[in-house]
């Protein structure tokens, strides 16, 4: 974790220059990682954040997913949430997302950001932030990272609830799996 690099890139297409931000293990909004399009955070997300690591003046339309703690699944009353992850392999998943989405939408440009630790119930665990010239690939994107974190990502989810916790099976698919992709892009579709 501690010496990590992660990529943050600077404005252009809806892309442009790209710089290294070394050494950074919790990232949260502030001066050093504003930009940054790929994050782990055991901080509180901020959507306005996220969005902003993709907003350019070609974009006509920033789409933002928020995936927030609810307080029940499986027919239990979920108590709290707990996330854990193999950060340099969870940025490269974010980072491989991103690049899949272009090749099906190509003017469109991704952020994801993800918290690990403790969670409670309405917090956010993840924030993806979609933007395009047009609403309809934002949309689109948007929903194919959510898939596609959820596919590859390693990132586990623990579940506590009332009377005990249960480890919530994680990320499945082998990234190079083109039916899981596929799966994903056909869930993206409107």
């Amino acid at each position: 974790m501690a010496g990590d690099t992660l990529t943050a890139e600077g404005p252009g297409r809806c892309a442009g220059y790209t710089h290294k931000v070394p050494g950074i293990v919790d990232i949260t909004p502030d001066r050093h990682t504003r930009g940054a399009r790929f994050r782990i955070t055991s901080g509180p997300l901020d959507a306005a954040v996220t969005a902003a690591a993709v907003e350019t003046a070609r974009c006509g339309a920033v789409t933002v997913f928020v995936g927030l703690v609810r307080d029940h699944n499986a027919g239990r009353r979920v108590i709290w949430l707990e996330y854990e992850c193999y950060e340099p392999l969870a940025i490269k998943s974010f980072e491989r997302i991103a690049s899949e989405a272009e090749e099906h939408w190509p003017d469109v440009r991704l952020a994801i950001a993800h918290r690990v630790g403790s969670l409670g119930i309405g917090e956010a665990s993840i924030a993806i932030a979609a933007a395009s010239p047009h609403r309809a690939e934002a949309f689109a994107a948007c929903r194919y990272a959510i898939e596609r974190v959820k596919q590859i990502a390693p990132i586990w989810k623990r579940e506590h609830f009332e009377g005990g916790d249960v480890w919530v099976e994680g990320a499945t698919a082998d990234p190079d799996n083109e039916d899981a992709r596929r799966q994903a892009v056909a869930r993206a579709q409107p």
